[in-house]
């Protein structure tokens, strides 16, 4: 496929972008450009400080996308999100003033601070591309990517995201503290100028959208859209999941496959593609019995457990 060769290099710019302002997180990088390749939406659950936002903001400006941010309140209304329609006494009409969702890379920061109610307000953002206020339905920008971050359930004045809203999140990453020589670097390269003000636009909104039609294009062999439907099947069958994944964890984990191969250069999904994304496209689609809970499991150990013990489609099971 022309595009993977067209596009690449440019890709790979991006993720140097990102790797100049987050030390050592690589992975996440990838993953992150991953989802929005494949018009999926990021959860990212970790403690405050880590670096969240500023992985967002690097992402948009390398990008030259319209960056919008939405801090998450308690006291937040969902007209805050999507808009609200005032009255002018000049023009004698109402005017709608479009909410911060009407960007093209939103950071949802800190989700869970708010109510469910406001929570909901992306629900039909993130699924449909589009927002209803007033009665009537406003398309949004191409390209759309929400990029959650959440703090750790334990913590104070949370309310955890329903299983409705998890399930749009094409992939849920942890970005963890950085090691000491990361952390040391990372002191280094801040100690006069951030990183972030050296970034450029590497990559047009145009090319991108033109790379997501491209990802759409990558090959997947039936083999290993078999081996993607034995996993999740697996994790309705298995004794320590109450409830498995649906099908559209399955489309989920099939259109991350294709953008990952495209991002490592192939126009064709490798079954090794699908093991590797796994446990963080199905981990949160989950919900584990109390007794496993009660064991210490957690989700990412068991959909750890179910990809190890899945046959994986060999050469020679490929139709190609």
């Amino acid at each position: 496929m022309q595009g993977v060769t067209v596009y690449n290099e440019k890709i790979e710019k991006v993720l140097s972008n990102i790797n100049k302002v987050m030390i050592g997180k690589e992975e996440v990088a990838t993953l992150s450009l991953v989802a929005l390749l494949a018009q999926g939406h990021v959860l990212l659950e970790d403690v405050p400080g880590v670096g969240k936002t500023m992985l967002v903001r690097t992402l948009a400006k390398s990008l030259d996308c319209d960056f919008r941010r939405i801090q998450f309140t308690p006291d937040l209304l969902p007209s805050d999100v999507t808009g609200i329609s005032i009255y002018n006494p000049k023009e004698l009409e109402f005017e709608f003033r479009p909410g911060p969702i009407l960007g093209n890379i939103i950071l949802a920061d800190e989700i869970n601070r708010t109510s469910p109610k406001t929570q909901s307000s992306l629900l039909e953002g993130m699924e449909e591309k589009s927002v209803t206020v007033d009665g009537k339905t406003l398309p949004l920008s191409k390209p759309f990517f929400v990029m959650a971050t959440q703090n750790p359930i334990e913590y104070e004045g949370t309310y955890p995201l329903p299983e409705a809203q998890l399930d749009r999140f094409i992939i849920k990453l942890k970005m963890g503290y950085p090691s000491f020589t990361d952390e040391l670097e990372m002191l280094d390269r801040t100690s006069r100028n951030h990183p972030i003000d050296t970034i450029a636009a590497v990559m047009s909104r145009d090319e991108l959208s033109n790379v997501q039609d491209e990802v759409k294009k990558v090959y997947i062999d039936k083999n290993v859209q078999h081996y993607i439907i034995n996993l999740v099947s697996n994790t309705r069958a298995n004794s320590s999941i109450y409830l498995g994944v649906s099908p559209r964890g399955s489309i989920a984990l099939m259109q991350a496959a294709k953008a990952y191969a495209y991002v490592c250069g192939r126009d064709y999904v490798l079954p090794d593609d699908v093991k590797f994304l796994a446990p963080y496209v199905l981990s949160h689609r989950i919900i584990l019995t109390s007794e496993a809970r009660y064991d210490g499991l957690e989700s990412e150990q068991v959909v750890a457990s179910i990809v190890k013990n899945t046959h994986i489609p060999i050469r020679k099971d490929f139709n190609r």
